[in-house]
């Protein structure tokens, strides 16, 4: 359908996204999946089309881009159904834009440019064993030490965690609270700097680690921003990273919805296709309207902030309903698929298996709650 939304631009980068994820990631996703990695040339590859330097300054080799350009770029790599690769590869979208916001400008040309060209992985890491999504509290500390910063501690749940080559990592630099909180950007092969690989229900050709720091030293120059101020720096990327999780979630479940609607159409049962049996359909209406929905409230949020604003709390409830869409088209194709959804191989049962992580990660679904109330005023 036609939309207000998106020009002769952004369909021509869809079509591009689309070829992209046709040949590159679809027919290797369940391979990948197995094997609980995929290959590094990928980042190479995404790099060639534009995909990596989406909405980053054009003289660090980035492309001007704007909110729907990135939902373009979502939802076409979640047609893959593999959600591991799309948040690897995409791994420096949270990683990279506090480097590109606040770091001292040797810093930005010497770590962008690698990053966007595919050459070099970026990563976050800000949760720890024992915060969650408490980001103000962080243990992890670094200390000054001439012109090094001593830092000591641990991360967990480290999307690019294994291999990233940079880490923009949260530390506790003064007081407690929010107000001693900074960022790091500390080097994959830095001295004192372990990595255990973790597994998980879903995501499995993402690699995710915990991330042990003991006594690393970094240049002070490598600090992000001003000390104490990096939680600042980190709520503001929130926006962004939930936005994207919400274009992706929306992108999955449409995924799933697709996919039950062809099985329905092909499998027969008692004498007649799934399709002509009025439960199915009707779940199948319920899928297409959370679908539709989603999509409206996402690229209604997406032209708000392309007008300067800043809708947090509608932000934070876009995010649970994406993901609450995903979970039902997810538990619903799976249900229409029947004997067949429980088989490793299809799109919907990789999916069904990641619904969860997307409720978690960049705030659960209570926090989002939480955050949306306060920004109301109650």
């Amino acid at each position: 359908m036609k939309s207000p939304f998106y020009t002769a631009e952004h369909d021509a980068f869809r079509h591009v996204m689309r070829r992209f994820v046709e040949k590159e990631i679809a027919p290797f996703a369940h391979d990948w999946d197995e094997a609980g990695e995929f290959p590094r040339v990928l980042y190479r590859k995404a790099a060639e089309i534009g995909l990596l330097g989406l909405g980053f300054p054009e003289e660090y080799g980035g492309i001007a881009a704007d909110q729907f350009m990135k939902i373009v770029a979502s939802q076409e790599l979640a047609r893959a159904g593999a959600g591991g690769v799309s948040a690897s590869l995409m791994s420096h979208t949270i990683g990279s834009p506090p480097i590109a916001r606040a770091a001292r400008p040797e810093v930005k040309a010497r770590v962008l440019p690698q990053v966007l060209a595919g050459e070099k992985i970026s990563a976050l890491a800000i949760t720890e064993p024992g915060g969650g999504s408490d980001v103000a509290n962080l243990r992890t500390r670094a200390r000054r030490d001439g012109d090094h910063y001593v830092v000591s501690g641990e991360k967990t749940f480290i999307t690019s965690g294994m291999r990233a080559d940079y880490l923009t990592v949260a530390v506790r630099t003064g007081g407690e609270g929010a107000g001693g909180v900074s960022l790091l950007l500390i080097e994959g092969d830095t001295p004192g700097l372990s990595r255990t690989k973790l597994k998980k229900m879903g995501w499995w050709a993402s690699d995710t680690a915990t991330l042990h720091f003991d006594d690393c030293r970094v240049p002070a120059e490598n600090l992000i921003g001003e000390e104490g101020q990096g939680f600042k720096i980190i709520m503001r990327n929130f926006n962004s990273e939930r936005m994207g999780m919400a274009a992706g979630c929306t992108g999955f479940a449409r995924v799933c919805l697709d996919e039950a609607i062809a099985y329905a159409k092909e499998r027969k049962t008692f004498g007649k296709p799934l399709a002509q049996h009025q439960v199915i359909r009707h779940k199948i209406v319920d899928m297409a309207q959370k679908v539709a929905a989603s999509q409206a409230m996402l690229e209604m949020l997406a032209w708000r902030s392309e007008q300067g604003e800043s809708p947090v709390a509608e932000i934070c409830m876009m995010k649970n309903q994406a993901t609450q869409t995903m979970a039902f088209c997810a538990s619903e194709a799976v249900q229409i698929f029947g004997g067949a959804g429980f088989m490793r191989g299809i799109k919907a049962e990789r999916i069904y298996r990641e619904v969860k992580v997307n409720a978690i990660g960049g705030g659960t679904e209570e926090i989002m709650k939480d955050l949306a109330s306060r920004q109301m005023g109650l």
